[in-house]
């Protein structure tokens, strides 16, 4: 039971309790919480008007691999920047970056011209494929696909760095022949096929197509930051195709992948056209080869593997910003008077298709 002492102190202790909470809700009615800071707020930046709008700089940095070599084709590994000078469009470019890359990822697309004038040639670009593969993959960075081609171009096997996955693609690469094929390319009779295109397509060579669809399709999405290239095993008489050598050259160029030739042809068709290669080639950063036998052929494939790790990586930002989707012509000049005397050829792609604005 409650004494009557005990009932004074407790209505003391509540008339103490309400006293408080009026306090705190008339201070709090007084001083709104948001009212109350630890220091004053900072005056808020007024939007920004027509005159003064703000401009966001967004400049393109170019990337430009070229290797340097005498006249004995031995490559040059002691370049400094002031041995050359780069140009684009005849204007001359100052350069950011200036080093030697021994050690860039490498996305290959290795296409296997399997047309009939390779029916005879096949079995030895074949086992040569195999060796370069081996010796060149490294499991841990690079990447390769297997491409072969007729009137139109094959996926054998896309990107891997899996050694039996790519060695099993390429040994599996057959030479088919078309309806009536008897050998030596020549038709006779047969079975008639069911729509001339279709004979049309597997008797004849589509390069520039071939070439074009691995830039655009293949490599194009490739990681940023490698090495991309294409190894072309063909004899370079393109017969058939909607493209042309220059839309081969321009898919190359937009993918930032340089081309390796490497002319093998039977002499009992038309040979080698040496002049189509070095032009598909050159234009891309990269030299064509036109090995004799075998070993000539396992040499090539050790040069390209040899260049593809000694080379130079240069970097500008050019002073024509505009984003214009044209094509912007490069030059890399020698400077270095010496190396003039001595014939130092330098190799690089001959230029690059500036960026378009971002779709929003």
């Amino acid at each position: 039971m409650l004494t009557k002492k005990g009932f004074i102190t407790a209505f003391a202790i509540a008339s103490a309790a309400i006293w408080l909470i009026g306090f705190s809700i008339a201070d709090a009615q007084q001083n709104p919480p948001d009212a109350v800071t630890k220091s004053p707020s900072p005056t808020p930046t007024p939007a920004p008007t027509p005159d003064d709008e703000v401009i966001k700089v967004d400049t393109e940095v170019v990337n430009v691999l070229f290797t340097a070599q005498d006249r004995n084709r031995r490559l040059l590994t002691d370049l400094k920047p002031g041995d050359i000078r780069l140009l684009e469009d005849g204007k001359v470019q100052e350069l950011i970056a200036f080093s030697r890359q021994v050690d860039l990822p490498l996305s290959l697309a290795i296409l296997i011209d399997t047309s009939g004038s390779q029916e005879r040639t096949l079995p030895e670009e074949k086992a040569a494929a195999i060796s370069f593969l081996e010796s060149v993959v490294r499991p841990a960075k690079d990447e390769v696909c297997i491409v072969s081609f007729t009137g139109e171009a094959t996926l054998e096997q896309g990107f891997t760095n899996n050694m039996t996955r790519l060695r099993r693609s390429v040994s599996q690469i057959r030479f088919i022949p078309p309806s009536g094929y008897i050998g030596a390319g020549v038709l006779a009779g047969g079975t008639p096929p069911i729509s001339g295109d279709n004979q049309a397509v597997v008797g004849s060579t589509a390069i520039w197509d071939a070439i074009w669809v691995t830039s655009d399709e293949i490599l194009g999405p490739a990681p940023e930051k490698t090495r991309r290239a294409i190894i072309l095993l063909s004899d370079g008489v393109n017969t058939f195709g909607k493209k042309k050598l220059d839309d081969a050259v321009q898919a190359a160029l937009r993918s930032e992948a340089v081309i390796y030739s490497i002319g093998i042809g039977d002499n009992f068709y038309s040979g080698v056209d040496r002049g189509s290669l070095n032009k598909i080639s050159e234009r891309t950063g990269g030299r064509a080869y036109f090995p004799k036998d075998e070993r000539e052929l396992r040499d090539a494939f050790n040069q390209i593997q040899e260049e593809m790790r000694s080379q130079y990586l240069i970097a500008y930002e050019p002073t024509n910003q505009n984003r214009d989707g044209v094509f912007r012509k490069i030059a890399i000049e020698l400077t270095n008077q010496q190396m003039q005397k001595d014939k130092v050829k330098v190799t690089h792609r001959q230029g690059y298709f500036a960026k378009t604005p971002q779709k929003k």
